[in-house]
């Protein structure tokens, strides 16, 4: 007798140049194929994304083109389930469509009788609320339901979704892992990695990672790598910090990572840091896995709420930016970067574990 072959569709924010969305594919992809694996299922997945032939050429995947139709139709008819996640997906803050778009997906697969699924969304700002009677009919039809964050599923709570069938669970990037044979650089400096995008329109926040850099590279000789995650505007937001750093006393330097396009390949540089100064969720994220300490500077709750599972605080936000402040912590994590590790090793630990739960759940459902 063969191994059962389970068709799943996922439904994200994929093909669009994120690599903290690139990385929680993957990360569900190798979650999948892992829990298959222990479950005598084979998965064969079916990713929706703006570019599918990228994609495909990315993971070694079946895909479709998220915007056509029948594309999706046919994916969806031929499928045993749909994922629909992780990342925000289910929020009204980036434009009014982005909400329609992703519930349509899962009301396309239950019209055909599809078990669904959402995997570690974080859920909101949903600022609308004629959103939430749609957002409650669709969801009380999915089979499983986790978020990322007790605020997520307060939220889902509240637009009348019954709370014991919400699971609280990690992001999924929280379970990947380096590829084998990635090895830390060589180098005669601490490595400072920092994640910016663009937020206020005055750039406020980023003239206070740029003075904060600056008051660092003051106290010690650094090499400040700036890492965008969203190509091409966080290599413009990078670009505009270190035009605003301008020249760096003797023994320091700055750069940009432009070629890191794979998560792979950006975990690594991230592994390479010996201190992560970020605004990007999952540049915090793919610190905290490779136990590189961290410094959040929030734009969004979902800032503040990773770093609270860590039992961290965020040292400045897009509205309060004391450099000084920012350049402190900084230091004193360059300085005893093991009592940082020590503090958070256990929340890190606990984390990854859950990772995996959803891929436990969906493919037990699937398989049976």
């Amino acid at each position: 007798m063969g191994t059962e072959v389970k068709r799943i569709v996922l439904s994200g924010y994929y093909g669009f140049g994120n690599s903290g969305d690139e990385a929680v594919l993957q990360s569900i992809l190798i979650a999948l194929r892992e829990e298959g694996e222990r479950q005598g299922v084979k998965v064969e997945p079916v990713v929706l994304s703006i570019r599918p032939e990228q994609t495909a050429a990315m993971y070694g995947v079946e895909t479709a083109h998220r915007m056509r139709f029948a594309e999706v139709s046919r994916a969806l008819r031929e499928c045993d389930g749909l994922i629909s996640g992780g990342g925000s997906l289910l929020q009204d803050a980036t434009g009014i469509k982005t909400i329609p778009y992703y519930l349509a997906v899962l009301a396309m697969a239950q019209f055909y009788r599809k078990p669904t699924f959402i995997y570690a969304q974080g859920i909101g700002p949903v600022r609308r609320p004629l959103f939430y009677p749609f957002i409650r009919t669709i969801f009380n039809k999915c089979r499983y339901i986790s978020v990322r964050d007790d605020e997520s599923a307060a939220l889902l709570s509240r637009m009348g979704i019954d709370r014991s069938r919400i699971e609280v669970v990690p992001d999924p990037v929280m379970g990947l892992d380096l590829k084998e044979g990635t090895f830390r650089s060589n180098r005669s400096r601490p490595v400072v990695g920092v994640s910016v995008r663009f937020w206020n329109k005055d750039r406020s926040e980023l003239d206070g990672i740029a003075a904060s850099l600056r008051l660092i590279a003051e106290q010690r000789p650094v090499s400040i790598r700036l890492l965008p995650f969203h190509l091409p505007d966080d290599t413009d937001a990078s670009r505009y910090v270190i035009d605003r750093v301008g020249s760096l006393p003797g023994g320091s330097d700055i750069g940009i990572k432009e070629e890191a396009v794979h998560p792979q390949q950006m975990l690594a540089e991230v592994n390479d840091c010996d201190l992560l100064i970020g605004m990007r969720l999952h540049s915090l994220i793919y610190a905290a896995t490779r136990h590189v300490p961290l410094i959040g500077i929030s734009y969004d709750p979902k800032i503040d709420q990773f770093l609270h599972r860590l039992g961290l605080t965020v040292a400045a936000s897009t509205e309060r930016f004391d450099p000084d402040v920012v350049a402190r912590e900084a230091l004193h994590y360059l300085d005893d970067p093991e009592g940082w590790r020590q503090e958070t090793n256990n929340a890190i630990g606990r984390l990854q574990k859950q990772a995996r739960q959803p891929a436990q759940q969906i493919v037990s459902t699937c398989a049976y």
